[in-house]
């Protein structure tokens, strides 16, 4: 078997065992306490999603307010409401999507570990904005995950960096269908008598009722992680695999390995 083959085999089991780790955690009361960080970890990639999308359509983004209860908002200027409004649960498949296919096509997934970790500490740095309680939830879950990153790409392997960028993939890339599930049974969200993305959408855009654009949402994320998953792994596994000469891949290695070896 092919070194490619090799590789993407294995990120499909870690992307398995990512899934099994997420359904199982998030539906385990009991773990709750564990899952806690990867909670706000989700909320902050759906505000930071709405600070990026007003900064991409002409807008800015003043700073976004993660609370530790796990509610969060982004404050922007300008932009296009129609984009920046949904750009949470969207944004957030997005980047789990593509999160997930780099992390299954890409064999330096160390790199992108530490790309990662240093983008969420640089953005964190940059917006990340303290509550009205001067509480600055933000600022230490962006640059905590961006330190965890840079640990776990500088100290770790190359199987325990899949699985941790699969895990991360999933968690926002499914955060609308974790999500969406609260504004459903809102009765109150759905009419717009409380605030929320879609209710706001609802509102300011186009007036259809909130749990269509909820609905919608949900779908878009789940299709954009599918194919992720199709592209990245799947559809290369259909496909016949040239031989590689190489028969050991050096990503094995940690990088503190290559150094010791360089020595």
């Amino acid at each position: 078997m092919s070194l490619n083959a090799q590789f993407r085999r294995r990120a499909l089991w870690m992307a398995a065992v990512a899934l099994l780790i997420i359904i199982v955690a998030w539906n385990t009361p009991a773990l709750d306490p564990a899952m806690y960080p990867a909670r706000l970890f989700v909320t902050y990639v759906h505000e930071a999603g709405h600070g990026i999308a007003a900064e991409l359509t002409g807008g800015d983004v003043l700073g976004f307010v993660v609370y530790p209860s796990g509610a969060g908002v982004a404050t922007t200027r300008g932009g296009a409401r129609a984009l920046i409004l949904p750009a949470g649960y969207v944004g957030a498949a997005l980047f789990g999507a593509a999160l997930f296919y780099l992390t299954n096509t890409w064999r330096r997934t160390r790199t992108l570990s530490a790309l990662l970790g240093a983008a969420l500490i640089a953005f964190s740095v940059f917006y990340a904005r303290p509550d009205e309680q001067g509480r600055i939830t933000a600022l230490l879950v962006g640059v905590g995950f961006g330190l965890v990153l840079l640990a776990v790409a500088w100290k770790l392997s190359l199987m325990v960096n899949v699985l941790v960028l699969n895990v991360l993939a999933m968690l926002t890339g499914l955060n609308a269908v974790l999500d969406v599930r609260s504004l459903i049974d809102n009765s109150g969200a759905m009419l717009g008598q409380v605030r929320n993305d879609a209710a706001a959408f609802s509102a300011e855009v186009l007036g259809l009722p909130a749990v269509v654009w909820a609905l919608l949402w949900l779908a878009l994320s789940v299709l954009a992680l599918g194919f992720a998953v199709y592209a990245s792994v799947i559809r290369p596994l259909r496909q016949p695999q040239p031989p590689d000469s190489v028969t050991a891949n050096p990503e094995d290695e940690t990088i503190l390995d290559i150094l010791k070896r360089g020595r």
